[in-house]
């Protein structure tokens, strides 16, 4: 009888031994809006149609206190590689200088998720924006995609290869080759096209794919298709002061944004709406409808890959991430970077597909929403992003986490979902230590530690968060500013002179980091800037 019972156990032993080696390995998704702010999407406080997105974050994971790294090129450098944008080279955006940590490409001592994923086992694709090395030899596929579709470059007409400065050269690139659009060419449409081509390819392979899908969207120019404006066209006459009053009260409502969190002012070189033209403000009724039109067909995209991953049968076995580059951008289309001809289709309606045209400041006050500040700096306006995880067999749903988090993060969450171990090596090369922890457990609803600290540094624009406490400079003032989040998240009380402790003990935090990290003060970045434009 024991004989029998032991045997029987041997068995039931080793076919659980054996169901988790033949566990599938998870298919990882991670999705990334350019240039939309923290209140852009339903669920973070927009009256924009995102059903897919609002759907996600309900029955998944939202986060309230996720970080990136403030500007698009830093940001996608640390998505991709789990550092510090310096650390891998791209300290700022793609200007080469002679600098480890500022050469404008992707260092041959970080490793991508791409190249760690396709080394265990992963299909590797990616769609869209890539933006951290412009010369072929540092593409996608030189740094473990398998197959690519996308703009190389960091922004481009929606439509058509269009440069937009001086002696510029933009490319689309299919894999290794260079790519014209042709008619009825619409970037987002054409990103999520190619990548769902590219999982069809692979999907009798036997491996699990990892998709990197990069949008374009919302950055500007602001360009949509007509039937996407259609919804939004005069919805936005009752201007920016009381559609930021609109989505304040709702991020309250939704818990994303705490009741005793004061809403921001409006920027101080913002007019009052009431001040306006008529002319001048069906003009920016125009460029909203435009730019709500952008966020509402990636949104729609984001379907169309929900439902190529229910046609696999593979729902329960994907996980998707959602998360913007940096907050909302107040640049425009006016200066003497950009060719005469572009800065005249700056004021062309935005609905003209050969306008060429951002939102500017009022448009990022509404974005940012309740932050101050913009894309660039490291206040709450430069570097909060709206943050969802997905997945009906991998996220616990109806999660909202307050616990702050980071870019840095994704890397290690998508190989610990893969199994996969970061290397010390690759290549010959020895690698830096990532800088992230992988937020499985909080997927899981479990306990998560977090980071002892998260810093922040871009144009000499500086930040160091540590718990409530986020100690914050804007060049070139250079002046520290402390606030306490857990009471005045939108920044708005600085607490320097009464705790000039918590500044000492914060300062010495972050002048650590940025010697570890290889941060150079932009002062000196300036003077090297002049010297070889001089040159």
């Amino acid at each position: 009888m024991m004989k029998k019972i032991f045997y029987t156990l041997v068995v039931v032993v080793s076919a659980f031994q054996l169901s988790v080696a033949q566990k599938k390995k998870p298919n990882i998704i991670i999705i990334l809006a350019d240039d939309m702010g923290y209140s852009d999407i339903g669920c973070f406080g927009s009256d924009v149609q995102t059903p897919n997105l609002d759907e996600m974050a309900s029955k998944g994971l939202k986060m309230a206190n996720f970080y990136n790294a403030s500007r698009c090129c830093p940001s996608r450098a640390s998505l991709l590689t789990g550092l510090y944008a310096h650390q891998a080279g791209v300290g700022d955006m793609v200007n080469a200088r002679p600098y480890p940590a500022y050469q404008g490409y992707l260092n041959k001592t970080s490793v991508t998720i791409a190249e760690v994923l396709q080394k265990n086992g992963y299909n590797t694709i990616m769609g869209g924006k890539w933006h951290v090395g412009q010369n072929k030899e540092n593409w996608p596929l030189q740094r473990g995609f398998d197959k690519y579709f996308g703009l190389i470059d960091g922004a481009n007409s929606y439509f058509e290869n269009r440069p937009y400065r001086p002696n510029q050269k933009l490319t689309i690139a299919l894999g290794n080759e260079e790519f014209t659009p042709g008619a009825n060419y619409y970037s987002t449409d054409a990103y999520t096209d190619y990548a769902l081509r590219f999982i069809e390819e692979t999907k009798n392979n036997n491996k699990p794919f990892f998709l990197y899908l990069a949008y374009q969207a919302p950055h500007w120019p602001l360009h949509a298709l007509p039937e996407d404006i259609k919804k939004y066209k005069g919805k936005f006459a009752r201007g920016w002061e009381v559609l930021r009053e609109q989505r304040y009260k709702k991020q309250v409502q939704l818990g994303v944004i705490d009741p005793k969190i004061k809403l921001s002012p409006m920027d101080k070189d913002l007019r009052k709406w009431d001040s306006l033209t008529s002319k001048e403000k069906e003009a920016w009724d125009e460029k909203m409808a435009v730019y709500y039109a952008m966020i509402d067909r990636m949104d729609q995209n984001i379907g169309k890959v929900r439902k190529k991953v229910k046609e696999l049968g593979e729902e329960d076995n994907t996980i998707f991430m959602f998360l913007s580059d940096n907050g909302g951008s107040n640049e425009t289309i006016t200066n003497t970077g950009y060719t005469e001809e572009i800065r005249a289709a700056n004021f062309k309606p935005a609905s003209d597909p050969t306008s060429f045209t951002a939102y500017g400041v009022e448009g990022a006050n509404v974005s940012n929403t309740p932050f101050r500040y913009f894309k660039h700096w490291e206040y709450e306006g430069g570097t909060a992003t709206p943050f969802i995880a997905y997945g009906p067999g991998l996220v616990k749903s109806g999660q909202l986490s307050k616990q702050p988090a980071h870019i840095i993060d994704l890397m290690a969450t998508c190989l610990d979902l893969a199994g996969a171990v970061y290397p010390k090596t690759y290549k010959g090369n020895t690698i830096t230590p990532t800088e992230g922890i992988s937020l499985v457990p909080l997927f899981q609803q479990k306990k998560w530690k977090g980071h002892e600290a998260l810093y922040f540094e871009h144009e000499g624009n500086r930040a160091v968060r540590q718990g409530e406490w986020k100690l914050v400079s804007e060049y070139p003032q250079n002046k520290w500013e402390l606030y306490n989040l857990n009471e005045d998240r939108t920044e708005l009380h600085n607490l320097a002179e009464k705790n000039p402790n918590k500044v000492n003990e914060l300062e010495k935090l972050y002048l650590k980091w940025a010697d570890r990290a290889g941060v150079i003060p932009f002062e000196k970045l300036d003077k090297k800037r002049a010297q070889d434009k001089f040159n």
